[in-house]
């Protein structure tokens, strides 16, 4: 069944806009993913970080595509790309990472797993997810949201902020 899925892509480790590009290339390689479109890339402050980590910003775009594959196998992909791509999953959620791909929406799904959950719990409190996705998408609503992703954006707080790095990338 073909599905839109919105995907956010994160870099805060090495050539922070080659690893959003091999992610992206990658992604759209994946059989049965059609359409990416991609928002303009975004530097943003590290939010809920130790302080250790606290001055490596990091560079966010999001990612809206079709799918014809099942959400767990898309994240299955996605977890396989974070690896080969350098991630390494430990105690701290929160170190650097080359890059970390997390699903924001994907259609009308509602999933609350052990492992996955769709929509993302906390992407209408990141200012780093909405704003590009405002721009790829800005009537959109999301499950869960009564409001539009540009009324999300709106209603947040201009703080940490969210600075265009690249549209082209």
């Amino acid at each position: 069944m073909l599905m839109e899925i919105g995907l956010s892509l994160g870099s805060n480790l090495g050539n922070r806009l080659e690893h959003l590009r091999q992610a992206k290339a990658i992604i759209s390689g994946i059989k049965d993913v059609t359409a990416v479109k991609s928002s303009s890339v975004y530097e943003t402050d590290p939010v809920g970080v130790s302080v250790e980590y606290s001055q490596i910003t990091f560079l966010n775009a999001v990612l809206i595509a079709s799918v014809n594959f099942s959400l767990e196998s898309l994240f299955d992909s996605l977890i396989v790309i974070e690896k080969k791509m350098g991630r390494r999953r430990g105690n701290d959620r929160n170190a650097p990472r080359p890059i970390d791909i997390d699903i924001i929406f994907a259609g009308d799904a509602v999933i609350r797993t052990a492992s996955l959950e769709i929509p993302h719990p906390r992407w209408a409190l990141r200012r780093f997810v909405v704003q590009p996705l405002a721009e790829l998408n800005p009537d959109l609503r999301i499950p869960g949201e009564n409001r539009t992703v540009q009324e999300v954006l709106l209603a947040l707080p201009t703080e940490p902020k969210v600075i265009l790095f690249s549209s082209q990338w």
